[in-house]
């Protein structure tokens, strides 16, 4: 499998290239187009990517998507549904974490789980259920916006807020808390943070959603306003 991200960073754009009889996995809805030699299977059993329930509990969709080139070699492409970037993560018998939505697409061996990690963060109040991808082969993480990477050292520390986080090293430890008290956290305008402790490697993205969606929603008109002037028919 060969694979090459373009119109990076606002646009990215997966293209695999697939050798005869090799699959990638996607999640619903990612794939923008692929060749006629390629087919299809969506599944929800576990030769997929998630079995029902874990799916739930991690967030992602229940389905998946299965691209195979059958005949001959051939090509898929896939995109993030916002615009953003893509990381391209390969393990090596290692394990990456990712946060909810923002798994992409992977090798069809890479092992995803939904672990006792997620249930620490839904106990701090983040309502964060992380996914984690284990084995060996690709793995593509979508963002809303840029990733930016920060390596941390033994013991050196990194807080991101919750809206902002993609996936972080299985090496690095993490948790979930609020900032300050409920008085702070209303008027600092923040939440919820992550707070990571390395050794590894932590990727966020340079937008939030909900407060992308808040921005919008606040600049359209009110209920029954339809942001016309008055007309004086005479």
């Amino acid at each position: 499998m060969q694979v090459e991200i373009t119109h990076q960073p606002s646009y990215a754009h997966l293209v695999v290239e697939l050798s005869r009889g090799e699959t990638v996995m996607a999640e619903p809805g990612a794939m923008v187009s692929h060749s006629p030699s390629v087919a299809i299977e969506t599944s929800t059993a576990r030769d997929g990517i998630l079995s029902s329930a874990k799916s739930m509990l991690g967030g992602e969709s229940a389905f998946a998507n299965k691209f195979t080139a059958e005949d001959e070699p051939g090509t898929v492409t896939l995109s993030p549904q916002t615009p953003g970037d893509i990381h391209h993560h390969e393990l090596d018998g290692d394990t990456l974490y990712a946060v909810d939505g923002a798994y992409l697409a992977s090798d069809p061996e890479i092992d995803i789980d939904s672990e006792f990690g997620g249930l620490k963060s839904m106990l701090a109040g983040a309502s964060i259920t992380p996914l984690a991808l284990k084995g060996t082969g690709d793995v593509f993480v979508e963002a809303f916006g840029g990733i930016e990477t920060v390596e941390l050292g033994h013991g050196e520390s990194y807080v991101v807020d919750n809206e902002n986080v993609v996936a972080w090293e299985g090496s690095v430890d993490f948790d979930a808390r609020r900032v300050g008290g409920l008085k702070s956290s209303l008027l600092s305008g923040e939440g919820i943070v992550m707070e990571f402790t390395g050794p590894g490697t932590i990727w966020y993205q340079t937008r939030g959603m909900e407060s992308f969606a808040d921005a919008i929603a606040g600049m359209l008109p009110s209920t029954g306003d339809d942001g016309g002037a008055d007309i004086d028919l005479g």
